[in-house]
């Protein structure tokens, strides 16, 4: 059956690319990452099977994530990902569909232009950009129109974003390299300098959601992890714990909460108030690891709460904003 063209809203993280179409929900989620065979530019895959490839293709063969940091460091693989999404979901349509993207608060007009033009290139018929901690705060369902101020820390795969908004624009914003990704490196190295054995990213993954904490726990967890050991070159199994993660990961959760700092003094008197009434609130899969919510309360005095289904809030309220989008077109005719 043919169809009209259909809102839809993307969430395109460094990790992971959510997709909401309008009228249905949340349709997609998989991982930010494309298969390319190297001598042809071929995709062989995109998502939960080129995630399965990452540091187990032969030389012909790249598994990659086109995005770093909450921006697009590949353009063509970027391109070929969301053309991939797009199609999955759009099924027969008589027009393309127009297209929500979140962006960083603070990317640079190239940026945005690349991000524009890959969408554009995958068959959306308009594209239009919305800064995550706004898209964050509506899926989290704030009510940011009112003059008042509401803070949010977005912890994304590749950035924090993190905004004082009221009357629906951001008064303070900043926007740091510091999230999801930095967490793994940060294991990474730590597993590599204290038990000389290396492991991949997707092992220091699993250490972060398993065992990871960025505040002191009542009771030590310990995990098993398989790495190489870097004397012998051979594989070894060594025990990690919960004690050794909070050291690994403090360098990273402290910029989170410096970042946090700055925003807060810079914030205008009367929304500081607000913002010390309400709560900071946390949305994005980054604010999940083990005790980043009583880290940042601690060291700022201020009520933190994770928000609800928070891995999802850029998306939904991506997907929110799409009801905006006639206002829009009217307002550039």
């Amino acid at each position: 059956m043919l169809m009209f063209g259909q809102d839809i809203g993307i969430d395109l993280g460094t990790a992971t690319v959510i997709v909401y179409v309008k009228g249905k929900g949340i349709v997609l989620r998989e991982p930010s990452v494309v298969a390319v065979d190297n001598l042809s530019g071929e995709v062989l895959a995109v998502g939960h099977e080129a995630r399965r490839m990452l540091g187990r293709t032969p030389g012909n063969i790249i598994a990659t994530r086109p995005l770093r940091d909450g921006v697009i460091s590949n353009y063509t693989n970027t391109e070929k990902m969301l053309k991939y999404f797009i199609n999955k979901i759009r099924g027969r349509f008589i027009f393309s569909p127009r297209i929500m993207i979140c962006i960083p608060s603070q990317v640079t007009e190239v940026e945005k232009k690349a991000v524009i033009d890959a969408a554009s290139n995958a068959g959306a018929r308009r594209v239009y950009l919305i800064e995550e901690p706004i898209a964050a705060a509506i899926g989290a369902g704030l009510d940011i129109s009112k003059p008042s101020g509401n803070m949010i820390v977005d912890i994304g795969g590749g950035t924090t974003d993190i905004a004082v908004i009221s009357l629906g624009g951001a008064v303070v914003s900043t926007s740091i390299k510091v999230a999801g990704d930095r967490f793994d490196e940060a294991i990474v190295r730590y597993i590599k300098k204290k038990h000389n054995v290396m492991i991949g990213e997707r092992t220091a993954e699993e250490l972060k959601l398993n065992i990871g904490c960025v505040y002191p726990k009542f009771q030590d967890m310990e995990m098993d992890v398989r790495g190489r050991d870097l004397i012998t070159g051979l594989p070894k199994t060594i025990t990690v714990y919960s004690s050794e993660m909070l050291e690994a990961l403090e360098e990273p959760s402290m910029l989170i909460v410096d970042a946090v700092h700055n925003v807060l003094e810079k914030t205008p008197p009367e929304l500081a108030s607000d913002i010390s009434d309400k709560g900071i609130y946390m949305t994005g899969g980054g604010c999940l690891i083990d005790g980043l919510d009583k880290l940042i309360q601690e060291k700022t005095g201020i009520n933190v709460m994770i928000a609800e289904d928070s891995i999802s809030c850029v998306a939904i309220g991506t997907g929110k904003a799409l009801d905006n989008l006639d206002n829009l077109d009217r307002n550039r005719r």
